[in-house]
């Protein structure tokens, strides 16, 4: 797993800023961020988009993507960190979307879980995971991924960048 103060150099590094869209794990993602001193070099802030409505109100989801998928869907996960870099003013938006539990949602299972990242040029990277064990362990276990999968992001947009 990635390591948040080696990701935080990274974006330090990259002159950019990261924002969170969470719903799962609400804010957890966010106080890992803020754990490490220097955060605010680089993290813009975060919406907690715990309620359906609020991905489409405050981040911009599509309401007929909602409506048909449900708020469980990797495209919704994508909206939503496309949806927060532009609400926070930041290169990289960060979001996760899924059921932590104890009860399945809306037909989907417990331990779904949807993280995506949207970078410069509008370009998203996503992950489908089918996590298991108690709620805390799910919502651990998805800021753990949240925080890789912003770290492969930030790698190739290195390389890209060095070559």
């Amino acid at each position: 797993m990635a390591d948040m103060a080696e990701v935080l150099t990274m974006l330090v590094a990259q002159e950019a800023t990261v924002a969170v869209a969470e719903s799962l794990t609400g804010g957890l993602i966010g106080a890992a961020i803020t754990s490490v001193s220097g955060s605010s070099k680089a993290f813009r802030g975060g919406v907690i988009s715990y309620a359906t409505d609020l991905k489409h109100e405050l981040l911009g989801v599509p309401q007929e993507l909602l409506a048909r998928e449900g708020a469980v869907d990797p495209g919704v996960a994508a909206a939503m960190a496309v949806g927060v870099a532009r609400v926070c003013g930041a290169t990289y938006g960060v979001a996760v979307t899924g059921v932590a539990g104890p009860e399945p949602q809306d037909g989907k299972p417990v331990g779904l879980v949807y993280v995506a990242v949207s970078g410069p040029g509008g370009q998203v990277s996503s992950r489908e995971l089918r996590l298991l064990g108690s709620r805390e362990r799910i919502r651990v276990e998805t800021v753990d991924e949240a925080v890789d999968l912003l770290s492969g992001v930030l790698k190739a947009n290195i390389g890209e960048h060095s070559g």
